[in-house]
């Protein structure tokens, strides 16, 4: 049997005709050459890849810095890294284009010797996602400027470099200017100076975020319509610095142990007014609330728990608090320059109420007492004796301008026995004892300190 060939032009065709039939998949980059003795440049990498595809990097090392100019998805396998350590000042990965997503990559961001105003991650376009980075940075971590309509989500955040580092030398893990409508959720961040930052950025969603060992664990500057759901705090200077904001949701948060520094809060608000405060847990603090300058806020069903002093309020006014729970701390509330707040409902373990027709509310009302307030305000060094034994009988024996004190005009028998509030959470059940105790001991030392001291 005699073979016949084909002809050259219908083979031609017959391959045009088969790339025509496939279906239209998203483009996919080439990865570099597993062989290649040296880090693949990502910045070449991105070129090759076409608007709209996927540019999927095994494990390996690559080099920044790089810019995105058109909308793709970088997705890093485990152990893909990309490392910038050229000294130019800028960022690991610069995000220029609309609808561009990062997804899985460690970022090893080093400022030695550029600008400490740089970042591991700039974020200029819009819709972006940044979902499960691993950043590690002596500089910013992850800068979002002049954009709006993206979503952080699931990073981590850690500061590199010398655990020595003034805060001030720092810089912030998420920091926005001028950047409105975003998610930001379930991040973890540390060591940075402030760990979620905004500025001049509006209708901003921050939830479910872990901060530690920072400045402020969220700090809001001149912004409106912006909610700070669900997040926790512990060991920076303050949980939340909430300032010069308007018509804020501040919710379900829980800032522990921010007590190292005399100027340490759980929640710090600042010039804010016509916002909601709910169902935060504030514990061991040196302040639990600290409200200045602010008004037209609701405070409501929040637990105060084992902290030195459970609210300081400083030329305040208008504030709702009702329903909130104080509970173990060293000194209850201290109001001064803020006469017409409305206090009423609130439980306070310190006191000790009246409830003659069994409705669960004190006939008795219970007054803050300004007097520590009002004494480290005009000698600040005073600041030293707080909590000492002394201090707390030289407040008790202050009653200057009573009248004048705020005060809860029907303060709870018992926690949880008003109608906003919820069933206690944490193990604050009994903590009068352990308070005792330590006062106790702090008294013991000092005698003991002053018996040294004789000797």
């Amino acid at each position: 049997m005699k073979l016949r060939l084909i002809p050259l032009w219908l083979c031609v065709c017959a391959a045009a005709a088969a790339v025509l039939w496939l279906p239209h998949q998203r483009a996919e980059a080439a990865p570099p050459d597993a062989g290649a003795a040296r880090p693949a440049e990502l910045q070449q990498l991105i070129d090759r890849t076409p608007s709209g595809g996927l540019l999927r990097l095994p494990a390996g090392s690559y080099e920044g810095p790089a810019v995105i100019t058109r909308p793709i998805v970088i997705e890093g396998q485990s152990g893909a890294v990309v490392r910038n350590k050229d000294g130019s000042g800028k960022p690991a990965i610069t995000v220029r284009a609309d609808d561009v997503s990062l997804k899985g990559l460690q970022i090893e961001q080093d400022g030695e010797g550029a600008s400490s105003d740089t970042s591991a991650v700039l974020v200029q376009g819009s819709g972006a996602l940044l979902h499960s980075l691993d950043i590690r940075t002596d500089a910013f971590g992850i800068l979002l400027r002049d954009t709006g309509h993206n979503r952080i989500e699931n990073n981590s955040v850690v500061r590199t470099g010398s655990g020595a580092a003034k805060l001030s030398e720092r810089r912030n893990g998420i920091d926005l200017f001028n950047a409105h409508d975003n998610v930001i959720s379930g991040n973890r961040v540390s060591s940075m100076n402030d760990g979620i930052y905004l500025e001049s950025s509006h209708r901003n969603k921050v939830e479910a975020n872990a901060v530690e060992h920072s400045r402020y664990g969220i700090h809001c500057m001149y912004t409106k319509g912006t909610v700070v759901r669900g997040n926790t705090g512990m060991y920076n200077i303050t949980g939340a610095m909430i300032m010069g904001v308007k018509e804020a949701e501040v919710s379900g948060n829980s800032f522990t142990k921010q007590s190292e520094s005399v100027n340490s809060q759980g929640l710090l608000f600042f010039d804010v007014h016509n916002s909601k405060v709910t169902g935060n847990k504030v514990e061991g603090n040196r302040v639990g609330l600290y409200v200045e300058q602010s008004g037209s806020n609701e405070f409501t069903n929040n637990d105060v728990l084992q902290n030195f002093v459970g609210v300081q309020f400083l030329e305040s006014e208008n504030n709702r608090f009702t329903g909130n729970r104080f509970i173990g701390n060293v000194i209850e509330a201290e109001a001064n320059e803020s006469e017409s707040n409305a206090f009423s409902g609130n439980f306070w373990e310190a006191f000790r109420g009246l409830d003659s027709d069994g409705d669960g509310s004190s006939e008795l009302s219970y007054a803050l007492n300004p007097f520590f307030q009002r004494l480290t305000g005009a000698v600040p060094a005073y600041q030293l004796f707080f909590q000492s034994p002394g201090m707390q009988f030289l407040e008790g024996m202050y009653a200057s301008d009573r009248e004048g004190w705020t005060k809860d005009e029907a303060p709870l028998m018992k926690p949880g026995t008003g109608p906003e509030q919820k069933p206690l959470s944490g193990s604050a059940g009994n903590t009068t004892l352990v308070f005792g105790l330590l006062l106790l001991l702090a008294s013991v030392s000092t005698i003991y300190y002053v018996g040294v001291r004789r000797g």
